[in-house]
């Protein structure tokens, strides 16, 4: 097979029609140039080119080499172009996941920062349940993926990002809709409260604080989201624990309910950056991490952020 010095030797003479000038272009000796010409043809089974008392020319051959040569050689220059770049950081495609109880809260902050602060990372986000991005970013479908923590999954980084919440939302006329003093986690005990469909990652924080009190989860009436979770509790099905980040989009003045904090420690949960400890760009998804933080502290989002 031909190699990328035979063919850049070939295309500098084709250019040049000289052998002293394109051994000086490709700052080579002329004997290494005509051995590169010679081995060429030699390859090719073709005389290329003609040598004359004054000048160089093409044969036919030659000829239709010199198209093929170009677009060789500007493919490989393409291809080592593109991997120069991807090798700076914040450059080329990340796919980053989100769970359905962080996406709509956060990532109104985080779009813009990462447009504005990494112009040429192309981020995708996918939404998906925990199990399901936690799957993808162990096989390396995502890059990084943005959840509660602790994943409990080997060869993950975890980086903590903020600490949120949980707030009981009950329907505006229940009898602890009245008061607004905090709430003890025992409150709980003896009421329905309505959860999340199987997957999400919330339904399992809030059945592990009702277990902490002896409260029990109703068994009848299950929400694929928080908005619907929300309607709900509203419409008067039981009450609900809800992130806090969520509070600001998911209730307003339409929306029959009230909200009831926790006395001291409330529950809660962590959302954090995971992504694979063996990826190359592990460094960079730190630094993402750090410009996360920073995005979810400018919008003002009613969280605690990690340091």
């Amino acid at each position: 097979m031909p190699t990328l010095a035979q063919l850049r030797a070939f295309l500098a003479v084709a250019e040049h029609l000289h052998f002293r000038e394109a051994a000086s272009r490709l700052r080579i000796s002329q004997p290494a140039l005509s051995g590169n010409i010679a081995a060429l043809e030699e390859v090719l089974d073709q005389q290329l080119v003609e040598r004359t008392t004054r000048k160089v020319l093409l044969t036919p051959a030659g000829e239709r080499l010199t198209e093929h040569a170009r677009r060789v050689l500007a493919a490989v220059d393409d291809l080592m172009g593109e991997v120069a770049q991807n090798r700076e950081p914040f450059r080329g495609p990340a796919h980053l996941g989100v769970i359905p109880t962080v996406a709509p809260y956060v990532l109104p902050a985080l779009l813009p920062m990462f447009a504005r602060r990494f112009p040429h990372l192309k981020l995708t986000v996918h939404e998906a349940r925990t199990e399901t991005i936690l799957e993808e970013v162990r096989e390396g479908r995502l890059d990084m993926v943005l959840l509660a923590l602790p994943t409990e999954v080997n060869g993950l980084v975890e980086e903590p990002l903020y600490d949120e919440d949980f707030l009981l939302a009950v329907p505006e006329d229940h009898p602890l809709a009245a008061s607004e003093e905090p709430l003890g986690r025992a409150a709980l005990k003896g009421l329905d409260i309505v959860l999340l469909n199987q997957g999400h990652c919330l339904r399992e924080q809030a059945i592990d604080v009702c277990r902490e009190v002896g409260a029990r989860a109703t068994a009848t009436t299950y929400a694929t989201s928080l908005p619907t979770l929300v309607q709900l509790v509203a419409g008067g099905l039981g009450v609900t624990l809800l992130p806090e980040s969520a509070v600001p989009v998911e209730t307003g003045k339409r929306v029959r309910l009230a909200l009831r904090r926790f006395a001291p420690p409330a529950p809660g949960r962590t959302i954090g950056l995971a992504y694979r400890g063996s990826s190359a760009r592990a460094a960079e998804y730190a630094q993402l991490a750090k410009a996360v933080r920073s995005a979810v502290r400018q919008r003002r989002l009613p969280v605690k952020i990690v340091t």
